[in-house]
């Protein structure tokens, strides 16, 4: 392939509410951060209008359902069988503690946020799987990730929305998957960051040392700019858009160490606008939930880097199927 002339801003979000974690006393404890999403969302939509950024929303199949009676009519037929029984939301009486609706459980539907997000033509709806599926744990199954995968093509489909982009939940990206993937109409993916800090691991293989790292990684450079060249993600079946770096939620005890939160990924932007690579940021909107004040301004400094590298370099924006399917007609 020839490569495209200039650089390419990526902005992906997990959207899972408290699918990602599935228990009460995380409700207790981060309830606030969930139930912010229902602000958050519509801030994110509007100043990615006001920034020009196409943006790829990642979904949970399960926000898609209006009711728990509508739900229960559209669980996959295959489930995973995790050994540990904590990571399933079929498991237990999980399901049986949600609310009846929408209107009565904040944390579990999401259909007014989707149908939002749908308005903005230029924003993507990704899969993040239907039941936030978990790919390195052990006891899934390639029969189980396809009934699950299917089950969230089909809750999208049913609400007009055609899924081409995924994004593995709590990045347990799992090759062997990658050719269900495909099947099931997937044309892209976001892979990991390409260093041994970053490479997928399950919740047991993961140890404090390199989270601490990867924290450390978020104000000084570590791990490198993470962008990525044209040819690479081309080269990949979906293609592969990797991540460059996560956009950690503001924190009161480190807020004196903003600057530099900011000057990294600043700089890898400018490194991608400059060399005709690809960077690619991603959060959840729940990282926004609490101190949305302070998170969106400092997001606002992200976006005005954005444009000023997009009238200096022609740095463009795009959602990560935008992106795939540019590279594969080039």
């Amino acid at each position: 392939m020839s490569k495209i002339n200039h650089g390419k801003f990526v902005i992906s979000l997990d959207f899972e509410l408290m699918w990602g974690v599935r228990d009460k006393k995380t409700i207790e404890s981060y309830g606030a951060s969930i139930k912010g999403v229902h602000t958050v969302m519509p801030g994110l939509l509007n100043i990615f209008n006001k920034y020009h950024i196409k943006g790829t929303f990642s979904t949970v199949g399960f926000l898609f359902f209006k009711s728990k009676k509508e739900m229960l009519e559209g669980l996959p037929s295959i489930k995973p069988n995790y050994a540990n029984k904590n990571l399933s939301p079929y498991e237990g009486n999980y399901i049986e503690s949600i609310g009846a609706n929408a209107e009565d459980d904040l944390y579990h539907f999401a259909p007014l946020l989707i149908e939002q997000i749908k308005i903005h033509e230029d924003q993507e709806i990704g899969t993040h799987t239907f039941s936030h599926y978990y790919c390195l744990e052990a006891g899934q199954t390639l029969e189980s990730f396809n009934a699950d995968l299917e089950m969230a093509i089909a809750v999208a489909q049913k609400n007009n929305v055609q899924l081409t982009s995924l994004i593995f939940p709590r990045n347990q990206f799992n090759e062997n998957y990658l050719k269900i993937c495909s099947q099931n109409g997937i044309t892209c993916y976001r892979g990991n960051e390409h260093s041994w800090l970053y490479s997928a691991k399950n919740q047991e293989d993961e140890s404090m040392w390199r989270r601490a790292l990867r924290l450390l990684d978020a104000y000084i450079n570590i791990s490198g700019h993470n962008c990525y060249t044209d040819e690479y993600i081309a080269s990949k079946t979906p293609q592969d858009i990797p991540s460059s770096r996560f956009l950690r939620p503001y924190s009161n005890k480190l807020r004196f160490l903003d600057w530099l939160r900011l000057a990294r990924i600043k700089s890898g932007m400018s490194h991608a606008a400059k060399n005709n690579l690809t960077y690619h940021l991603w959060w959840h909107p729940h990282n926004f939930g609490i101190n949305q004040k302070e998170n969106f301004a400092f997001l606002e400094q992200i976006l005005q880097h954005y444009q000023k590298l997009n009238r200096q370099y022609g740095f463009n924006s795009y959602t990560m199927s935008n992106l795939a399917a540019l590279l594969k007609n080039d």
